[in-house]
């Protein structure tokens, strides 16, 4: 019996009263929140921001270093010797013009 006394009344939760309260308290809760969230100071953790940051940077030298090493030109290579024949402009028969177009027109 002593138990059922210190309940409430049962109620039903239905009524607009009830809602809006429990708004109201999710609200102040939630600022309550707020501005304790943003007078903790928070203390930077190196693994987390700047360690990847630097080895990415280390990564990005490594890569550019290798490049540039790669593209310096090195020695020139040798030049060609010229050729020993010598391009001579030759004639052609008389008539031989006219003996292609036969055979290309069979």
């Amino acid at each position: 019996m002593e138990h059922e006394e210190k309940l409430a009344p049962p109620r039903h939760w239905t009524q607009p009263e009830d809602y809006l309260r429990a708004m109201v308290r999710k609200r102040r809760f939630r600022r309550a929140r707020q501005l304790l969230d943003h007078t903790k100071t928070g203390e930077p953790r190196m693994l987390l921001s700047t360690l990847p940051f630097l080895a990415l940077l280390a990564l990005l030298a490594v890569l550019s270093a290798a490049i540039m090493i790669v593209a310096f030109p090195g020695k020139k290579p040798a030049a060609r010797p010229a050729s020993a024949h010598v391009r001579q402009q030759g004639v052609a028969a008389p008539g031989w013009f006219q003996e292609a177009q036969k055979q290309f027109h069979k």
